[in-house]
């Protein structure tokens, strides 16, 4: 391991503090189950700093920067070897077979959309004989037998046409887009849209209509409903109006900390009733209390007490920053300030941080063993914790890709 992973784990296991029993027994499960996150992010590449300052420093616009730092980050591994090396090795730290992977943006732009797609279908085409792009759940399971990681893609929005002629025409991008490889989508950010509203507005007014049939569409042509940013009432409309299950794929328990990002009881049971799960993530601002490992393995516990061990997933929202990334942001020269994203919206005191911390730290991607490690120690049966780090979460989308034939006149 490098230095900045060896760090981070052996933080996790001071703050865990296994038996020798305990730790070698969740690492072989760990490196035996499918590991299957249902919401993240394959590991990152570093800028060239060089180049993005003499982009700023030739004039360049912010708009177009911040296109071309992107392209770096999540691309910058197809063509420099030692980022590559980085990226696969961070796999093999993390030990995670399948990433339902942000492939999209926070909003409803096909166009903005497209972009962040097309990365991911280039490092996918680019690094075949690693990591590959999965179609199907059956697809899943076939890489992880050739030793291969795959990635099941998520829009992070549904797209829409924004012509607004009428219902049929406004949404005919979720079947272009689930044809081009998208598995799940997000129906809100943190702000309210046509389909309902989000998790940081104010108001609970819960689905649309529209909303209504938006998940109609996802359903028939097979894309997961994800409601992980939507507000409450949102999600619990969005159960009931799904044929097939959806997910929370990256949240946590609203009891636990009180942090507009997690859900309620009442969110949680109408997801789960409806065959769904709850992704917990692996932010200490989301997760309140100590914020590091032991309070995601709270917020495990008290899903599974209050709802079963069918009921979960891990959604770390994390991803692997290579060891170069910081010195090549050193060469970046500081831009003017931007305002803040539409949909990155976020109430006083409710926005995410990211402290140099060891709450943190013990929550890095490259510490997800260690995840396995915790629930070994916790008492939960090797059946229980194949389930949570990867069957849950696969069962959701072979059912939401099954039901799309059933729903549309199939075998």
């Amino acid at each position: 391991m490098n230095e900045a992973v060896e760090k981070s784990r052996q933080i996790a296991l001071d703050i865990l503090q296994p038996s020798r029993a305990d730790l070698e027994r969740g690492l072989a499960l760990h490196e035996e189950a499918l590991v299957f996150e249902s919401y993240g992010f394959s590991p990152r590449a570093a800028v060239d700093g060089d180049t993005v300052a003499r982009m700023i420093e030739g004039g360049a616009g912010d708009e177009e920067v911040g296109e071309v730092m992107e392209e770096m980050l999540l691309m910058r591994m197809a063509e420099d070897a030692h980022l590559r090396a980085q990226y696969i090795d961070a796999f093999d730290y993390a030990g995670v077979d399948c990433i339902l992977q942000n492939a999209g943006e926070e909003c409803q732009m096909p166009t903005q959309l497209l972009k962040r797609l097309g990365n991911f279908t280039y490092v996918t085409d680019m690094l075949s004989d690693a990591v590959v792009r999965a179609a199907t759940p059956d697809a899943i399971v076939e890489a992880k037998r050739a030793g291969k990681r795959s990635l099941y893609l998520s829009a992070n929005g549904v797209p829409l046409a924004q012509e607004w002629k009428s219902t049929v025409d406004e949404l005919r991008f979720v079947r272009v887009f689930s044809q081009l490889g998208v598995r799940m989508m997000h129906l809100t950010y943190n702000r309210r849209n046509m389909l309902g509203d989000g998790c940081s507005e104010s108001t609970d007014a819960g689905l649309s209509d529209f909303g209504r049939a938006a998940i109609r569409e996802m359903n028939r042509v097979g894309v997961v409903v994800d409601v992980a940013h939507s507000g409450w009432q949102t999600g619990i409309d969005a159960a009931a109006a799904s044929s097939l299950p959806i997910v929370a794929s990256h949240s946590g328990a609203h009891a636990l900390s009180g942090h507009i990002r997690c859900k309620t009881d009442d969110v949680m049971r109408a997801i789960v009733d409806g065959g769904g799960t709850i992704g917990i993530c692996s932010i200490s601002a989301f997760l309140g209390g100590s914020g590091d490992i032991n309070a995601f393995l709270d917020h495990v516990d008290y899903v599974a007490k209050k709802f079963g061990t069918e009921s979960i997933t891990i959604g770390t929202d994390r991803a692997f920053i290579p060891s170069k990334a910081h010195e090549e942001w050193a060469k970046v020269p500081a831009r003017s300030r931007r305002r803040t994203r539409f949909e990155g919206f976020w109430p006083a005191d409710s926005r995410p941080n990211w402290p140099v911390e060891k709450a943190q730290h013990s929550l890095e991607w490259t510490n997800w063993p260690l995840l396995t490690v915790g629930l070994v120690q916790r008492g939960y049966s090797d059946a229980d914790i194949r389930k949570i780090l990867g069957e849950n979460i696969f069962r959701v989308v072979q059912a939401v890709w099954e039901g799309r034939e059933a729903l549309s006149g199939g075998d």
